[in-house]
C-alpha cells in the first residue's frame, strides 16, 4: 500500500475543507509549488491535486495549476471539475497521470462508456481514469459533496466494472478533516463485494496507526493523506519510509 499526500486547492491556496464543507476551510500558510517541491525532494512518486474551485464549475484557478503541473516530474493525480471527455484529454495529453472523474460519471449515463472506448495511437485514456466516489452514509455525493445521487453505492461500482474501469478513490465524507480515523468498514463493504477493485482509500487518516489498520484490510492500493500532515500527526519522513518498503511504483 502507497501513501500519496494530498494538496487542496482554493483560490490559489494549499487549504482543507472539514467534511466538504466550503464554509469550514482551513488555510495553510504554504504555496503549491513549495509543497509539491517538499514530496519530490522527500522521494514521493506520486501527488493527489484537488481543484475545489473547479468541483464547483469555477476554473479561475485551471492556468495556476495547469502551469505548476506541467513544469514537475512528479506524477499527478488530479482532479476537480473533469466534467467533460475533452477535459479529460486535455490533462492526459498534458501529462497527468492519473485523472480523477466524479460528477459527470455519475450524472451523465454515457459519459464512461465514451471514455471506456477513448483511444489516440497509443494512448488508451481509460488506463488513466480513476474513479470518485465520495460517500456519506452510504449515499453517494458530487459536485463537490454538494449533491446527493440515487444510484446505489455496489450498483455503481458494478457498473464501473463492467466498462472496465478498477481503480476507485473512495472518500469516506464523514471521517474527511476531521482526524479521527478511516472509514474502515466502508472500504471493508467495498473489497468483500469486489476484491478485484483497486481501491484508493481517503478521509480521516490521523496517524500511521490507521495507515496501518488499512494496511492490515488487505486489498487497499493505497492511500491519500492530507490534513494529518500538515497538522504534523504524520511527518513526510515517515511516508518516505513506509513508501520505501511499498512493493507498489508508479
Amino acid at each position: 500500500m502507497y501513501i500519496i499526500p494530498a494538496i487542496d486547492v482554493l483560490d490559489k491556496k494549499v487549504v482543507r475543507l472539514r467534511e466538504g464543507n466550503y464554509n469550514d476551510v482551513t488555510t495553510y500558510a504554504i504555496s503549491l509549488e513549495e509543497q509539491i517541491e517538499n514530496y519530490r525532494a522527500n522521494g514521493t512518486e506520486l501527488v493527489h491535486i484537488i481543484d475545489l474551485n473547479g468541483a464547483k464549475g469555477d476554473f479561475s484557478n485551471q492556468a495556476y495549476l495547469f502551469d505548476i503541473i506541467q513544469k514537475t516530474d512528479m506524477k499527478i493525480q488530479y482532479g476537480g471539475g473533469v466534467r467533460s471527455i475533452e477535459k479529460v484529454k486535455e490533462l492526459v495529453d498534458a501529462g497527468v497521470f492519473r485523472v480523477i472523474v466524479g460528477t459527470q460519471a455519475i450524472t451523465n449515463p454515457t459519459f464512461l462508456e465514451e471514455l471506456a472506448t477513448l483511444n489516440e495511437g497509443k494512448v488508451k485514456y481509460a488506463d488513466h481514469i480513476v474513479i470518485a466516489i465520495d460517500v456519506l452514509d452510504e449515499v453517494i455525493k458530487y459536485s463537490g459533496w454538494l449533491e446527493s445521487s440515487p444510484i446505489k453505492l455496489i450498483e455503481y461500482i458494478d457498473k464501473c466494472l463492467v466498462l472496465g474501469f478498477f481503480r476507485f478513490l473512495c472518500t469516506d465524507i464523514s471521517k474527511d478533516g476531521k482526524l479521527g480515523g478511516a472509514g474502515v468498514e466502508l472500504y471493508q463493504k467495498l473489497l468483500s463485494h469486489s476484491p478485484i477493485i483497486k481501491l484508493i482509500a481517503s478521509g480521516g487518516i490521523s496517524s500511521m496507526e490507521d495507515i496501518q489498520k488499512l494496511q492490515e484490510l488487505g486489498g487497499v492500493e493505497s492511500v491519500v493523506v492530507g490534513k494529518a500532515i500538515y497538522e504534523n500527526r504524520i511527518s513526510i519522513d515517515e511516508i518516505k519510509d513506509w513508501n520505501l518498503k511499498s512493493l507498489i511504483r508508479f
